[in-house]
């Protein structure tokens, strides 16, 4: 019987392979993890953590302008301090990186820090160093994708977008999904002049159709020149301008930008991971195919996370990961259900949203029943901004059951995730119209919605 170093060996130290690491060890298992760059992954060093602290940033701005119809005078403009919150935010990602690293140590995993490759079914090798393993775990994320258009050097993605220097006076977006309109809202919010280009007629392609047009709306509002139907071909320095490009678009117009960000989605990180070599095959998509389990071409090498692409979300990895360790260590029980996961879009409002589309629930269910409410909240009566929440239920017909709950508005994701518990457990329309509001909230509409929506 072959022996090995580990029972499990994990490439990657974000958020689906610490907890799959971890959790293996708490188990009892011998566990290594190997990672190349800091511990945290996407999410703790260059996506949603740094990306809600920039999000409170922008906030603050929109609440200095609304202050005074609340009675608050300023005598001072306030000032935007851009290297001061690059400062508070890498102290805090630093901080979060040592807690990743007492985690692993504290639960007995071995770190072996360096870039790790598949040489077989069994082993890695980093830097040199070969480990054997029973079972392998790749959970190496994603990467953002850059198209290949001329001047693509000048262009930046979202992993560079925390530390610009200097801060953007005029900010190019070119994307249209959550990143993107992300970081739009975020940057107008801190006071760049902010122009989106989305080569598609709506952005945020997958969510609600609602939800799409109103947050676009809002984001116009708020400042945020969107161009939809626009794409951008080439870029270029501006001789004129040390930091100043131009950005010529596809139909011969042009845009002048101090950074040009592109956020046209994420591929799966598999370069130079050996998977070719340990027989390990991609699907069509370029991610690691795996099956239910999670189980790739090779029954000993698993893949979490972004680098399979089921759902491009940091608790979905968690959940994926905790999967795999019951499978291997625990009673196997365990299972992903990937109906009805909740998530936020960052954007100023938020969105928060849980389920199906309406579109996507017609063609599942049949006959629904779609209810909608658009409003000012009390806030803004005197706050003096025009900003409005929009809410809206999906219900099936047949069941009585909700399949759909969307939002956008102020904190739209701590409202969303509280009924995302109510909709895993199959609450009925019936259920939400009998449950008591909290008066005076935004949340309580969505149990006060009656009239549905004609047809």
């Amino acid at each position: 019987m072959r022996t090995f170093d580990f029972d499990l060996f994990v490439i990657g130290g974000g958020s689906g392979g610490v907890r799959a690491a971890r959790m293996a060890a708490q188990t009892g298992a011998r566990v290594g993890l190997a990672e190349a760059a800091d511990l945290g992954g996407t999410c703790v060093n260059v996506g949603c953590i740094p990306k809600k602290l920039y999000s409170y940033a922008a906030g603050y701005a929109e609440s200095f302008e609304e202050a005074a119809g609340f009675g608050w005078k300023l005598h001072k403009e306030p000032h935007f301090d851009w290297a001061h919150l690059k400062s508070q935010r890498a102290r805090e990602i630093t901080r979060l990186n040592g807690i990743y690293a007492s985690l692993l140590k504290n639960s007995g995993v071995v770190l072996v820090t360096g870039w790790a490759q598949l040489v077989d079914a069994h082993t890695v090798e980093v830097d040199g160093k070969r480990h054997t393993a029973e079972h392998l775990l790749v959970a190496t994320g994603g990467t953002p994708y850059v198209p290949d258009i001329p001047g693509r050097e000048h262009i930046v993605t979202s992993d560079a977008m925390f530390d610009l220097d200097p801060f953007p006076r005029r900010l190019l977006v070119v994307g249209g999904g959550y990143i993107a309109c992300e970081f739009a809202s975020i940057f107008n919010g801190l006071g760049s002049q902010v122009t989106q280009l989305h080569r598609r007629a709506h952005l945020l392609t997958g969510f609600d159709d609602d939800v799409r047009q109103f947050v676009a709306g809002e984001m116009g509002k708020a400042g945020v020149d969107i161009r939809l139907n626009s794409e951008a071909a080439s870029v270029a320095r501006n001789p004129h301008g040390k930091h100043a490009l131009t950005v010529t678009l596809a139909r011969g117009q042009q845009v002048e930008a101090d950074t040009v960000l592109f956020a046209t989605g994420r591929v799966p990180n598999t370069q130079g991971l050996g998977l070719e070599a340990a027989g390990v095959k991609l699907d069509d998509k370029g991610a690691i195919a795996v099956d239910a389990h999670y189980r790739t071409s090779v029954p000993s090498i698993y893949a979490v996370g972004d680098v399979s692409t089921r759902v491009q979300l940091t608790p979905v990895a968690l959940a994926e990961a905790m999967v795999v360790v019951d499978a291997l260590f625990g009673k196997g029980k365990r299972r992903m259900d990937y109906e009805f996961i909740p998530t936020a879009v960052f954007t100023h409002p938020n969105i928060g949203t849980c389920g199906y589309s309406e579109i996507d629930a017609r063609a599942k269910f049949g006959e629904i029943t779609v209810f909608s409410s658009e409003f000012k909240s009390l806030r803004h009566t005197l706050s003096g901004s025009t900003e409005r929440t929009f809410m809206k239920l999906v219900v099936d017909k047949k069941s009585d059951r909700v399949v759909g709950l969307h939002m956008v508005g102020a904190d739209a994701g701590e409202v969303v995730q509280g009924f995302a518990v109510a909709m895993r457990a199959g609450a009925t329309k019936a259920l939400f119209d009998s449950t008591i509001g909290i008066h005076p909230t935004a949340a309580e509409e969505f149990v006060t919605m009656r009239e549905p929506m004609p047809g």
